[in-house]
């Protein structure tokens, strides 16, 4: 089911990841700035370098902006503002549907500066998108997920632009954040790493939680078998994310939420109010808890078997569950109203010792093993024309005189073969002619 969703889940590309920088100061008299002073504002001192770099940003058009930001670079290839014409000049690639070209001078960027949120976060959200649409996914997930984690190392100690409002200083840095948490936490998961997944993708969902791929992913990694399953989280995401998606998946994904619902609470009885609770609610409530379903023991299941249904009633395998796994009262009970009762049943031929001793299997799961469960001993010598084969059914009478509980071992004595009768040979109806009137 996971290859199913995986395209269709992605999300709309963040499509400002390079925004507008400030414009460098303009050309002043060089001074010695104090040793307490703030730091200061990029500048070009050069007026022709200047006007080439202010004419190349205010380009409106963004193929414009791409050549006016290329001649700079080339230009000027040291210059004290090359970091921000690759930003932009990254934005304006992205402005014109050029991926090669966006992602090449995204490389540019962090080659400039390897800490760079806006180079990272692309590279991170576009090798995701790739990997989503089937383009060379093992590896593309995995650079996804190294410039994820890259990404938030850098954001611990990323500065304010000079310049940059605080606003949007802080939502560049939440959105950034949920594209590295994201990215890499669906590369952990590509990875069957799913602790890590967990630790990522939970984070990104908490920023983001009407991201379907990052909650569907994020269900998937607690709902996984291993020492980080997490059912209940697991199953409150299944359920947000089946109320996220649309047309086919919706029903699917809450098909397979209901399964699992199922099997943790033995029923569906609650699946319902689940599914109306994570339409609205974005993330498990303190104290959130689905009742889990604990199976009866055997010995439960031998005390129900014992009061629901009558010894000659039962099968050959719940006498063998009850006098193995039951109390020793249920047992008593059931051997009570077994032992030296003529038993007329069919089982299956594991070894044949000699023409009066043969061992039996009567349960399905014996059967299955090749394990006998009855030791026969018969009342007198199978003829030889009626000697049975091994690995064939074996219809017969016996009595219990004794058994072995665990592994378990009915011992019959008094065998007798029951031979199916002949069906009687009939004439064919003689016809008669209607009488006449």
């Amino acid at each position: 089911m996971k290859k199913i969703f995986l395209a269709m889940l992605l999300v709309t590309a963040v499509t400002a990841i390079a925004q507008t920088t400030a414009a460098p100061a303009q050309p002043a008299p060089q001074q010695t700035p104090a040793a307490s002073a703030p730091p200061q504002k990029k500048e070009i001192k050069d007026p022709a370098e200047y006007n080439a770099y202010v004419g190349a940003v205010q380009q409106t058009d963004a193929a414009a902006k791409v050549s006016g930001l290329e001649a700079f670079l080339t230009q000027y290839p040291n210059s004290v503002m090359k970091e921000d014409a690759l930003e932009l000049l990254m934005g304006a690639y992205q402005q014109t549907g050029n991926a090669p070209k966006t992602l090449d001078t995204a490389q540019k960027v962090l080659a400039t500066n390897p800490c760079n949120i806006r180079a990272l976060a692309l590279l991170a959200y576009t090798k995701q998108a790739m990997a989503v649409a089937g383009q060379n996914a093992q590896q593309n997930f995995a650079e996804a997920g190294q410039n994820g984690e890259k990404g938030l190392q850098c954001l611990q100690t990323a500065t304010k632009p000079t310049g940059t409002p605080d606003a949007d200083w802080t939502k560049l840095k939440t959105q950034t954040a949920a594209i590295f948490n994201g990215a890499a936490g669906l590369a952990g998961f590509q990875a069957k790493d799913y602790a890590k997944a967990e630790k990522y993708l939970r984070a990104a969902v908490e920023t983001d939680p009407t991201n379907l791929l990052n909650v569907y992913d994020l269900a998937l990694a607690y709902l996984a078998p291993g020492p980080a399953e997490d059912d209940l989280n697991g199953l409150f995401f299944i359920a947000r994310a089946s109320n996220l998606a649309q047309g086919a998946g919706k029903d699917q994904i809450a098909k397979f939420g209901k399964s699992r619902y199922n099997k943790y609470h033995g029923s569906e009885e609650g699946w319902s109010e689940l599914l109306a609770q994570t339409a609205t609610t974005p993330l498990p409530p303190a104290g959130f808890t689905i009742t889990k379903y604990v199976p009866p023991t055997p010995a439960e299941q031998a005390a129900t078997l014992v009061k629901t249904k009558k010894v000659e009633e039962m099968s050959f395998a719940e006498w063998q569950m009850v006098l193995s796994e039951g109390t020793p009262e249920d047992a008593d009970k059931v051997w009570s109203a077994l032992k030296g009762k003529p038993l007329q049943m069919q089982a299956h031929i594991i070894s044949i010792d000699s023409s009066s001793k043969l061992h039996l299997a009567g349960s399905q799961d014996d059967i299955d093993a090749k394990r006998a469960d009855i030791d026969l001993t018969m009342t007198a010598a199978i003829p030889a024309k009626q000697m049975p084969k091994d690995d064939t059914d074996f219809q017969f009478e016996g009595t219990p005189v004794s058994y072995v509980a665990k592994p378990f071992v009915m011992t019959m004595n008094e065998g007798a073969l029951l031979v199916k009768a002949a069906p009687k040979t009939t004439k064919p109806p003689v016809r008669k002619k209607p009488a006449a009137h």
